[in-house]
């Protein structure tokens, strides 16, 4: 089985970005990690509370981390993931190879980076037709297209909470189709593979900073909504390549369905569509009236 992650191009890009391996703290308990409650002030009615059957709890060795996934984005993956995690798959599966700055990789039972599971590679989803009713929040901030070979920008903007670059609607009147797809910012989940484009399986990763060139090249399906901070502690190194690495794991994965409601955490997001998420946006503006990067602006989480 082939490495999964990159290309060689984007491996070569990637590999600027490794770090030396550091020693692991000890363990610490799920429940000890902080609140994903933000101080952002909303009314009740401008958040979404989301579906435990949309959420994917990882309990790693520094904490619990929980991920929405995003059927409607990329259905063949999130099914994939799904059913990988109520099989108890990625129990004990260990992060392979994390890049300080750049991303999370696990998801391989070998822990060597070549393997997967049994169930069949997934055709890749790395755009989407968006449909007319699909909200999408725009920033004035445009995005060069990095994957276009003309250059040339790109409108960018959140949908429930997730960063997506998105053509103009306009197009629709033209073609009946926009194409949409996920950014690799801080915190969105996305699919590895191999050279072929179609061989995503098990493995994915976590992104711990921006990285746009990975951007319509490998299949977004989720994002985190609490315990982000955890994936900037996870031990930096690769297996095989990194001395005295011992990686970190994933202790226990499952979807929000299959867990006790003891278990549960009533994860809401602010909604993205609404005007207080225009507030909110607001307030990342410069005193020139220009935004940041998209992958420097937050969508507020609380628990309750």
């Amino acid at each position: 089985m082939m490495f999964r992650l990159f290309s060689a191009a984007i491996a070569s890009a990637a590999m600027s970005l490794t770090a030396c391996a550091q020693e692991a703290p000890a363990p610490v308990p799920p429940a000890a990690t902080a609140s994903a409650t933000s101080g952002f002030s909303a009314p009740d009615s401008a958040w979404r509370t989301v579906p435990q059957e949309r959420l994917m709890y990882i309990d790693t060795t520094h904490g619990r981390v929980v991920v929405e996934l995003f059927d409607e984005i990329a259905p063949r993956h999130t099914a994939q993931i799904k059913a990988l995690a109520k099989d108890g798959f990625y129990d004990l599966v260990t992060f392979h190879r994390v890049i300080d700055g750049f991303m999370n990789q696990t998801g391989d039972p070998t822990g060597t980076g070549t393997g997967d599971s049994k169930l069949p590679d997934i055709e890749a989803e790395f755009t989407f037709n968006r449909p007319s009713d699909m909200k999408i929040t725009l920033m004035d901030k445009r995005l060069i297209d990095v994957n276009n070979s003309n250059g040339g920008t790109i409108d960018v903007g959140f949908y429930k909470g997730l960063p997506v670059a998105t053509e103009s609607p306009m197009k629709a009147a033209l073609t009946g189709k926009v194409k949409a797809w996920g950014l690799h910012c801080p915190g969105v989940t996305s699919m590895a593979r191999a050279g072929n484009p179609n061989s995503g399986n098990s493995q994915f990763f976590l992104m711990r900073g921006p990285a746009n060139f990975l951007d319509q090249q490998y299949s977004i399906w989720g994002n985190t909504v609490y315990g982000r901070d955890i994936l900037t502690k996870i031990k930096i190194g690769t297996k095989g390549e990194t001395l005295n690495f011992v990686p970190d794991q994933m202790e226990k994965v499952r979807m929000g369905d299959d867990l006790p409601a003891s278990e549960q955490l009533n994860i809401q997001v602010l909604k993205t569509d609404g005007a207080d998420f225009k507030r909110h946006l607001a307030s990342f503006k410069s005193p020139a009236g220009q935004y940041p990067d998209i992958c420097e602006v937050d969508v507020p989480v609380r628990t309750q």
